[in-house]
């Protein structure tokens, strides 16, 4: 498990560990989405990183985005409505990063299958202050045309 600093804030430590976990750098394009979002995306271009951005400004180009963010507060309709914003924009070997606030029992489980169903595998889950950050990487094509 992924052993963070005491000193940083709860805040920071979800963004340490959704940059850790996606392998975030200056080269990847990366999309945010779900509540939250405005300050994940403030955190991130604070660190320097300036290829991000919102579903708005990904619109017209499919396919862009190595990487996306989402995070979840509320409910399963919350992440699959932020879900539906960024995967028209990642690319086939994408990766994402899911901070879940849990407010039901099983929550977790839900994203995870759903993320699957998608075509992507979870790869890590890091507990934080604020919830639980899970990664997943996207599997290659072929994987994605058996499980459609």
């Amino acid at each position: 498990m992924l052993q963070l600093h005491s000193f940083t804030s709860g805040h920071d430590q979800v963004v340490e560990t959704m940059i850790t976990l996606t392998h975030l750098s200056n080269l990847n394009r990366a999309i945010v989405a779900g509540q939250g979002s405005t300050s994940l995306y403030l955190a991130l271009r604070r660190r320097g990183l300036v290829r991000i951005g919102f579903p708005s400004t990904f619109r017209l180009r499919k396919a862009t985005c190595a990487i996306g963010l989402i995070t979840v507060q509320e409910s399963m309709d919350e992440f699959e409505i932020a879900l539906a914003q960024v995967a028209p924009s990642l690319g086939i070997a994408a990766s994402i990063a899911v901070l879940i606030k849990p407010s039901e029992s099983g929550f977790a489980i839900k994203i995870r299958k759903k993320l699957e169903q998608l075509g992507f595998r979870i790869e890590a889950g890091v507990r934080c202050h604020q919830g639980l950050v899970l990664s997943a990487r996207r599997q290659g094509l072929a994987q994605m045309e058996r499980a459609a």
